[in-house]
């Protein structure tokens, strides 16, 4: 399996396809891992793609202190990555969470990035529906089976429409565990911990467009469903206005795409085809 170890000694696990094309790392949102990316894998066949899964997510180690659960201190295993590899620069597919951590770099070590493509994302997030997503962080859900969740999913979830019943399935298998005893997570459940320490409904938001606007130069692309209570179609539209980029709104989704969608096929080839181009010229 293929891993490394953090500086402040954590496992982590990545995949790696190899190959000469331009890198592009992808990063998951909150409670995922790199599983998710399995539906953009087509899109991305003319890159080299590397998928990490987070500290406290998929195969990597949980970490005993949840303070490490923390968006700096990914985008740090990020670059620690990078050097394990020897890897200069990278672009990022960020997937909600990681559309932040490549914010982040662009602070921390801009001239590691090649690219971003944020989905489902941006410099504003919606705090309405940062609330839908905070109470169910960290526990398990109230159900027995595989069955009985898919069939919740299909009833439940919100800003979805005309997915297949083996999607939701799929999906109940990479966020959940079968047991025993019922349905559990496949993260570190201290990880809602973190998350709580780090809401504040009364501090003022950070203002993320100047850092945004540090990518300029760079292929930047961005998808958003429709649907979406974390990306507002006003936030894509400023984004879209200050930087040049690939983009697209992806009907029937909410929060997020799942990266298969024919908007999404278009924007991420397209994509990929400006990094190549970049490596070029």
């Amino acid at each position: 399996m293929p891993e490394f170890i953090s500086s402040d000694g954590v496992m982590l696990y990545f995949d790696d396809t190899g190959g000469n094309g331009p890198v592009v790392l992808c990063l998951a949102g909150l409670t995922r891992n790199s599983s998710d990316f399995d539906y953009a894998m087509s899109s991305l066949s003319r890159a080299r793609v590397i998928r990490m899964d987070y500290r406290g997510r998929g195969k990597s180690d949980w970490c005993d202190d949840f303070t490490t659960y923390s968006i700096s201190r990914e985008a740090k295993d990020v670059l620690e990555l990078l050097d394990h590899l020897g890897l200069e620069r990278t672009a990022i597919l960020g997937t909600s969470r990681g559309g932040l951590i490549a914010l982040t770099l662009a602070t921390m070590a801009r001239h590691t990035l090649s690219g971003v493509c944020f989905n489902d994302v941006g410099p504003v997030i919606e705090f309405d529906g940062l609330k839908t997503i905070v109470p169910h962080v960290g526990r398990n859900p109230p159900y027995s089976t595989v069955l009985e969740a898919t069939r919740a999913l299909v009833a439940g979830v919100t800003g979805f429409h005309n997915v297949p019943l083996t999607r939701w399935r799929d999906e109940v298998k990479k966020r959940y565990i079968e047991t025993t005893t019922g349905l559990v997570i496949n993260y570190d459940p201290k990880l809602r911990a973190s998350v709580l320490a780090s809401v504040d409904p009364n501090a003022q938001p950070l203002d993320l467009w100047p850092i945004f606007d540090a990518l300029s130069g760079m292929p930047l692309a961005a998808l958003r469903g429709a649907n979406s209570n974390i990306l507002s179609a006003e936030t894509l539209a400023n984004m879209q206005a200050r930087l040049p980029m690939i983009a697209a709104t992806v009907r029937d989704r909410g929060h997020v795409p799942f990266l298969d969608e024919p908007e999404c096929i278009t924007v991420l080839t397209d994509w990929v085809n400006a990094l190549c181009e970049q490596e070029i010229s």
